[in-house]
């Protein structure tokens, strides 16, 4: 007699486009990287076209397919002409995003529309304009919006992350509703603090460093290394059943 083994979804992202917003450094270049790794052709986006030229390159030295696509995200229609002018692409990583803490009182109107203009306005059209191509290619897609675990809990000092974070997670619900019957999952990763460029000021503040430190249950910071095979779960087949959801990574942050 014998027994018939069910065969574990793959991991493997052969034949995808993949695009990855913010992709120059810290966590986008490690999904890029991570996506390339998988076997997905990947498109690196991002203002400053010298650093995702170099990360392209690195990613194409170890014989895997990258491009680099200079763009500004906070352009919404350049944006939008731009990623419609490319071939469909299977997979978003909505990555792009920004932060300027302060005390609720003392946010300023300009800081408010700058990160709402990225965190929010940005990404929203980004993963309208990728969502067009696959409904009219009538293709299947994973679209992953980078969110936070800021996007479930408050902060003290961040109220206007916190706030576009919030919006993330409820428009990706909505989106995950509406091209559901197109085959196209949406759903959000949220990390806790990641070491990476734009976090490194923070934790230069020994208080601050102290605190995060007492609210991640596992002790530490994360890495970028701890969200890559998050990505590529949310990115391939091993998620199919899954859309409009949040997959906490935060070290146990939001657990009380």
């Amino acid at each position: 007699m014998s027994v018939e083994l069910t065969k574990t979804p793959s991991f493997r992202l052969d034949g995808r486009r993949a695009l990855v917003t913010g992709a120059g450094r810290g966590i986008g270049l490690a999904a890029a990287s991570a996506l390339a790794d998988a076997g997905a052709h990947v498109t690196l986006a991002a203002r400053t076209s010298q650093e995702i030229e170099e990360a392209s390159e690195a990613i194409r030295a170890r014989g895997q397919k990258a491009e680099p696509l200079t763009l500004d995200v906070r352009d919404v229609e350049a944006m939008q002409k731009t990623i419609a002018a490319q071939a469909p692409f299977d997979i978003l990583i909505n990555n792009a995003g920004t932060n300027r803490p302060a005390p609720f009182v003392d946010v300023k109107v300009e800081d408010f529309d700058f990160v709402f203009s990225l965190n929010v306005r940005a990404a929203y059209f980004a993963a309208q304009a990728v969502a067009k191509q696959l409904v009219d290619a009538k293709r299947p897609g994973s679209i992953i919006n980078m969110s936070s675990q800021m996007g479930h809990v408050g902060s003290a000092g961040r109220s206007l992350y916190c706030a576009t974070k919030w919006a993330m997670e409820g428009f990706s619900r909505c989106m995950a509703l509406e091209l559901a019957s197109h085959g196209i999952r949406v759903n959000t990763l949220c990390p806790t603090f990641i070491e990476t460029p734009m976090t490194k000021p923070f934790f230069e503040d020994p208080a601050f460093r102290s605190d995060v430190l007492s609210r991640i249950k596992l002790g530490r910071l994360g890495k970028v290394e701890d969200l890559m095979g998050a990505i590529l779960f949310l990115a391939s087949d091993a998620s199919a059943l899954m859309t409009g959801s949040a997959l906490m990574l935060d070290g146990g942050w939001t657990a009380d």
